[in-house]
C-alpha cells in the first residue's frame, strides 16, 4: 500500500464519531480520524498525519452534509485553525448526542458496560457561548497573543474567544501585547464579577494596563495570591490564581447537586473527598453529614490545601490533608471519640484527565462502605477505572453526563457505585 502524503486530499464516507472530536472513516483499508466533520457525511479530506496503524484527517470540504450541521459562529473554527473548539459545526443537541455516543462506546469498550446515556444541559449558556470563565491563552515571540492549533505548538492569533464568558472579554486580554510572556490565563467568575490574569514569562515580560489584578509567575512562591471568589451550593468560595475551578459558570452548582444524589448522605456519616481542589464537595458533604458526622479532604496541591481550609473554616468537622492521595490514603484513619475507624461511608473523586488508576481505585474500593462517587471529565480513563472498580466488587449503578464545555469534544460524567 502506498504512503499517503500529508497534504493529499482523500474522499471519505464518515462512518461513528470516536473519542476526541474526532469520526472515523477508512481509505484504502485504513482508518482514518477526521476532524470537522459528522457521522453521515461525505467529505474531502486533508491528510494532516500518517501512522503505521491509521491516518489523521481534516475535512476540508463537505460533499454531501449532516442535517447536523450549522455554520460555525467563530471566524477561527476550522480547519487548520484554532484548536480549542472540536463541534461548531453542529448543532447543540447533536453535540450532545455525539458526546453520549462517545461515553456509550466508551463504557461498552472499556469497561464491558452496556448502558444508554443522555447528556444534559448545564445552565448558564443556552446558546454554547460565552461560558469559558477560565482561558489559557499562548504568546506568540512577538506578543500577539492567541490560542493553539490543534495537536500543534503553533498559535493562531484572535482578537475575541466566542466561548469565553463576557467577564473574561472584558480583561481585553487579546486586544494587547505581552512582550516576554509565554502565557497568560484569564479568569473570572461569573457569580462574584472578579477578575484575574495569570502571567507566565520567559524573564522580565512588559506587562499592559490592565483594569484587573496580574499575577507574574516566576517560580518564587507567593504568601498571598490573587484569588476569585466563586459562588455555589449556597456558598463564597476563594479561589486563588491557576487553582481549579470549573469554567462553566453552571457546572460546579450542578456536580455538587449531583454528587449529593449519587452518595444519598445520611447525618452523621463518615465521607472522604479525593482530589479536592477548593473544597466544592468535601463543603457540600459537610453541611449533609452535620456535626456529628466527618468529612476528609485530600489535595496535593499546597495553594488549593489553603485555599480548601479556607473556604471550610466553618465547618470543623471538615479537614483537609495536603498530599499525594495514593500516600494518604494508605495512612489515613478516622477518630470518632475514643474510636479509631479505617472505612468510610462515602467516598467522592474527581482525579485529573487521566484518571484515578488501578492503585487509587483499589484502595478507594477498600476504604468506601456505602457509595462512591466518580467525577470524571475523560470517558476512556473513566471507563477503564470501572473495569478496575468492578475486580474489586463495585458496581455502577447510576451516571450522568453534562455538557459543561459547549462547542468541544469534553464532557463531565458522575458515576455512581455501589458494593456487587
Amino acid at each position: 500500500m502506498p504512503p499517503v502524503e500529508s497534504s493529499e486530499l482523500i474522499e471519505l464516507q464518515i462512518g461513528a464519531v470516536a473519542n476526541g472530536g474526532w469520526c472515523v472513516a477508512r481509505h484504502e483499508g485504513r482508518v482514518v480520524f477526521v476532524r470537522h466533520t459528522l457521522p453521515g457525511e461525505r467529505v474531502r479530506a486533508q491528510v494532516t498525519q500518517e501512522t503505521k496503524n491509521f491516518l489523521r484527517a481534516d475535512a476540508v470540504e463537505i460533499l454531501e452534509p449532516s442535517p447536523d450541521r450549522v455554520q460555525a459562529p467563530c471566524p477561527f473554527a476550522g480547519p487548520g485553525r484554532c484548536g480549542g473548539c472540536d463541534w461548531q459545526h453542529a448543532s447543540l443537541p447533536a453535540q450532545r448526542r455525539l458526546k453520549a455516543e462517545v461515553v456509550k462506546e466508551q463504557l461498552s469498550r472499556l469497561a464491558g458496560i452496556d448502558r444508554d446515556v443522555v447528556v444534559e444541559e448545564v445552565p448558564g449558556a443556552p446558546d454554547g457561548l460565552g461560558w469559558r470563565t477560565r482561558v489559557q491563552f499562548a504568546v506568540r515571540r512577538d506578543g500577539v497573543i492567541g490560542l493553539r492549533k490543534h495537536r500543534s505548538h503553533q498559535i493562531e492569533p484572535i482578537d475575541e474567544c466566542l466561548i469565553a464568558h463576557p467577564q473574561v472579554e472584558a480583561l481585553g486580554i487579546e486586544r494587547k501585547r505581552w512582550s516576554g510572556a509565554t502565557g497568560v490565563e484569564a479568569i473570572a467568575s461569573a457569580a462574584t464579577g472578579d477578575r484575574l490574569a495569570v502571567l507566565s514569562s520567559r524573564g522580565r515580560a512588559r506587562v499592559p494596563r490592565m483594569d484587573a489584578p496580574v499575577r507574574l509567575v516566576s517560580g518564587k512562591r507567593e504568601e498571598k495570591p490573587p484569588f476569585v471568589r466563586e459562588e455555589a451550593a449556597g456558598r463564597l468560595w476563594q479561589v486563588s490564581g491557576s487553582g481549579f475551578w470549573q469554567v462553566h459558570p453552571g457546572a460546579a452548582e450542578t456536580l455538587a447537586a449531583a454528587v449529593l444524589d449519587a452518595l444519598e448522605p445520611r447525618k452523621g456519616d463518615i465521607a472522604v473527598d479525593l482530589y479536592c481542589g477548593a473544597g466544592l464537595f468535601a463543603g457540600v458533604l459537610g453541611e449533609a453529614v452535620g456535626p456529628d458526622g466527618l468529612v476528609v479532604g485530600i489535595e496535593s496541591e499546597g495553594q488549593a490545601v489553603r485555599d480548601a481550609r479556607f473556604n471550610l473554616r466553618d465547618l470543623p468537622h471538615v479537614s483537609v490533608e495536603r498530599g499525594e492521595v495514593e500516600k494518604v490514603l494508605d495512612e489515613i484513619q478516622f477518630g470518632r471519640g475514643k474510636s479509631t475507624l479505617h472505612q468510610a461511608d462515602l467516598v467522592v473523586l474527581d482525579p485529573p484527565r487521566a484518571g484515578a488508576g488501578r492503585d487509587v481505585v483499589k484502595r478507594v474500593a477498600e476504604l468506601a462502605g456505602r457509595r462512591v462517587a466518580y467525577v470524571s471529565c475523560d470517558p476512556a480513563t473513566l471507563a477503564r477505572d470501572l473495569a478496575f472498580f468492578s475486580e474489586y466488587g463495585w458496581t455502577l449503578s447510576g451516571l450522568r453526563a453534562f455538557d459543561a464545555f459547549p462547542m468541544t469534544q469534553h464532557v463531565e460524567c458522575v458515576a455512581t457505585l455501589v458494593r456487587g
